[in-house]
């Protein structure tokens, strides 16, 4: 147990430091994220130590089961294809020049147009897109219209964290716990919808109370573009989001794994993108575009810390964390313990670790902790960059555009609006 402790610490650690201080490193002309390769490190060093068997980790990884992490990398890159693809149609950045159009001359409206647009992407797609997406775009808004930036990338950041918890799609953690849960699609929103909704209504409030001084200044009119020019395209994706998340609320009743229901829509609509594109004659520049900008290096980190958590697990440190915590309040212990385990070292290990850790406990309150692991893992994001991939993402951008958000603004305003949230949302799962 100590090697496994010794060697799942370090990788932690430097998880962080890499994450703070060198996120990337450039190979010739292609970056590279080193928190994969910290974790592939660390998957590896647990084979070299006899930390877990390759039989174990084998057993894992083939077996036949929701949790498979191959179905789950399956199902979460299928939706990000179908998300990416409607982003490539122009379709986000449409929405986006529409609201900024629609809002006028006032901050206020404007905030809240950006505010609904980010919440509503969130909900039917996911948060590290929107993130992606708008980021650009509003950083590119508020440079031309000449006003602070800050209010509209808080807005957008704590409004993609917690509205991502409304459904199963919304975010990876969400997809991993509930389905290690057994957990179906329909009943994951059941329960996660009122909560989610008084997370988002507390945290829309606190970052208007904070920055309300701010968005009572005039917007300078500023020139939008607002215009989609391949409408086929964009109608096929829409088509298959929509028929995509209906199976996916369905498959309980069906029969079928969410995770060959999105295989089966992102295949289709690939196969139909590349067919307009051939009867067009307009070239495969938006296919590959898509599937360029998929995050391929979450497979190897994935199954890095899928082998890291089975080590864990096969070792006991799983079982004893969860002694640890106990089982009474379990909301609450599970919440705000996953939310400060994200920010030490990632939502994505933590939901991985976590899931082993709520097994140990009674089936009287199991459900409880999964949900509120769920909520600690999405709000957890905007408390610190290291909660999240989407805040390293995002951190990385605003830098990039020039916007002055650094890491010390990130933890001013992610402790003053996270908590009251994350204890809103908890005291909301409480009740349900």
């Amino acid at each position: 147990m100590v090697t496994t402790g010794i060697i799942t610490v370090s990788v932690f650690i430097l998880l962080i430091l890499s994450i703070l201080f060198l996120p990337k490193v450039k190979i010739g002309k292609v970056e590279v994220g080193t928190y994969w390769i910290i974790a592939l490190l660390g998957a590896s060093a647990y084979f070299i130590c006899g930390v877990v068997p390759i039989e174990r980790v084998a057993e894992g990884v083939t077996e036949n089961s929701a949790v498979n992490p191959f179905k789950i990398l399956v199902l979460f890159f299928s939706m990000t294809l179908i998300s990416v693809f409607l982003d490539e149609t122009g379709l986000f950045e449409y929405l986006a020049n529409r609201a900024v159009a629609l809002a006028g001359k006032k901050q206020i409206s404007l905030f809240v147009a950006l505010y609904l647009l980010t919440s509503v992407l969130t909900v039917f797609t996911s948060n590290d897109i929107v993130i992606l997406t708008l980021t650009p775009i509003v950083c590119f808004f508020c440079k031309n219209a000449k006003i602070n930036p800050i209010p509209y990338l808080v807005g957008e950041f704590a409004a993609a964290n917690t509205w991502s918890m409304a459904l199963f799609i919304g975010n990876p953690t969400n997809v991993y716990l509930a389905t290690k849960a057994g957990i179906e699609f329909l009943e994951f929103s059941r329960v996660m919808v009122l909560p989610t909704l008084a997370a988002g209504v507390v945290e829309f409030s606190l970052v208007v109370l904070i920055f309300y001084k701010k968005l009572k200044k005039p917007v300078e009119p500023t020139a939008v573009s607002a215009k989609i020019e391949d409408k086929l395209s964009l109608i096929i994706g829409l088509i298959h989001l929509f028929i995509c998340l209906v199976l996916l609320v369905l498959s309980g009743r069906i029969g079928v794994e969410t995770w060959l229901i999105s295989a089966a829509c992102a295949a289709s609509l690939s196969v139909s993108a590349l067919l307009v594109a051939t009867i067009k004659k307009r070239g495969y520049k938006r296919v590959i575009n898509t599937f360029t900008r998929l995050p391929w290096q979450l497979i190897p980190f994935v199954l890095s810390m899928f082998v890291i958590v089975i080590g864990i697990e096969y070792r006991g440190i799983a079982e004893w964390i969860g002694n640890a915590l106990g089982d009474k309040a379990t909301v609450w212990t599970y919440g705000f313990s996953s939310m400060i385990a994200a920010n030490l070292i990632n939502n994505i290990p933590m939901s991985m670790l976590f899931s082993s850790v709520v097994g140990g406990i009674g089936k009287s309150v199991y459900l409880k902790a999964v949900y509120a692991t769920i909520i600690g893992s999405n709000i957890g994001a905007f408390l610190t960059p290291v909660g999240a991939l989407a805040g390293i993402m995002f951190t990385d951008l605003t830098k990039r555009c020039g916007a002055e958000y650094g890491f010390k603004e990130f933890i001013k305003y992610g402790v003053i609006i996270s908590v009251p949230t994350i204890a809103i949302a908890l005291l909301t799962l409480s009740i349900v």
